[in-house]
This record gives C-alpha cells, sequence and structure tokens, in this order.
C-alpha cells in the first residue's frame, strides 16, 4: 500500500516516466513474465503496461506500488536509474578545454592502475601552428579520427591518417602538426605513478612554424 496521503500524487513523466519505463522492461524480462501476466499479478491493463514500458504513460504512486508487489521488488528498483558499475559516461559538451597555441585538449578521464597513470584526451589539432614538447615522462598513444596528422620527434615524424595509430616514448622532443585538418583525435598518455603530470608544464615551447 502506499503511504498515507500520497495515494492520489503523481510523479512527472519527465522525472520518471523513462526510467520506470526501462526498469520495468528490464525487471519483467528478467522473471520471464508476459505483458498479460503482469497486467493479471499488479491489476494494471496491459495496454497501460505497454505504455509505460515505452516511456510515455504517467505512472502514479499507486500505479508503482502495485508493480513493485507484482514484481516482488522494491520501489526503488523501478524508480531509480541504475548504470552498470562498468560503464563510465562522460559528455564532453561540459568539459574544460586546456588550449595552446595549436591543441584543444579535453580530459575524459583519468585512470590508476598499479604503477600506472592512463589520461584520455579528446584532441583537436588545428592547422598553421605546429605544438612543440620538450618531452616529459611516459608515452603517447595517438589514434586519428579525421584529418592528417604530423606527429613524433621533429626529426623524424609520423603522418597519420584517419584510423592510425601511433605509439612513442614522450621523453624525448616532439610536434603535433595537422597536415590537413582540423585534426579530431584520441590521445592517451602513459606515465607512471610517481612522475609529473605531463601536462602540468605542457606544452613547454609555444611557437608559430618557421
Amino acid at each position: 500500500m502506499p503511504p498515507t496521503g500520497l495515494a492520489s500524487r503523481s510523479m512527472s513523466r519527465g522525472q520518471a516516466g523513462q526510467v520506470l519505463g526501462s526498469n520495468l522492461r528490464a525487471l519483467r524480462e528478467r522473471r520471464g513474465l508476459s505483458l498479460s501476466e503482469l497486467a493479471r499479478r499488479s491489476g494494471i491493463a496491459k495496454g497501460t503496461l505497454s505504455q509505460l514500458e515505452s516511456g510515455t504513460g504517467n505512472p502514479t504512486i499507486e500505479t508503482v506500488f502495485s508493480l513493485s508487489n507484482a514484481l516482488d521488488v522494491p520501489v526503488s528498483d523501478l524508480l531509480t536509474e541504475r548504470v552498470d558499475p562498468g560503464i563510465v559516461l562522460v559528455r564532453s559538451a561540459g568539459l574544460d578545454v586546456l588550449s595552446s597555441n595549436a591543441v584543444d585538449l579535453r580530459m575524459l578521464r583519468r585512470m590508476d592502475i598499479t604503477s600506472t597513470v592512463l589520461e584520455i584526451y579528446d584532441q583537436q589539432v588545428r592547422p598553421g601552428q605546429v605544438q612543440r614538447s620538450t618531452g616529459h615522462p611516459g608515452f603517447e598513444h595517438v589514434v586519428v579520427v579525421s584529418g592528417r596528422l604530423r606527429v613524433g620527434p621533429p626529426e623524424q615524424p609520423f603522418e597519420l591518417g584517419p584510423g592510425d595509430y601511433l605509439c612513442f616514448p614522450a621523453n624525448q622532443p616532439h610536434n603535433y602538426e595537422a597536415v590537413s585538418g582540423p585534426v579530431a583525435s584520441v590521445l592517451l598518455l602513459q606515465y607512471p605513478v610517481d612522475a609529473p603530470t605531463p601536462l602540468a608544464g605542457w606544452p613547454c615551447v609555444d611557437r608559430n612554424e618557421d
């Protein structure tokens, strides 16, 4: 039974409808129940259940408690948005941008793995400038998504196109230059835990291409 005083209250569709629909379908299927059987157990019409699962229904407190009883789960199992603990979602629109003369970086995630730190960045390289680094501990891993990127040691750089991957020791001077751009890429920095964060002093040198 719903708590006293809540029987006539409704949850807004925006707050609960989508979450309830997703959880309801998952819980019903996990128990091997058809919509008809759940309708019988809960006393809720099959058409109403179909609307709820699609996220277009307008669930009341009574409806939620009836479903909770029929499925033998706490109400929170129906109303709480649950994400696989192994999933991490980062929206790039809300990230701070670290910019230099040629590069814009957005850190997507830092991972501390035993004696190694991994930092994953969305990296955009603008044409017309060269990003120069005097070096830092660890390795750099680069995957180009679009455009063409010249990257690596100044004397012997590598030119990467879409889908190309490069890993190189970062302790020597290295450059980033958009040959055809702008270049969209993913940068992964790998360095020892006891080493200073590479980007703390990065870029070491900024200057225009000669």
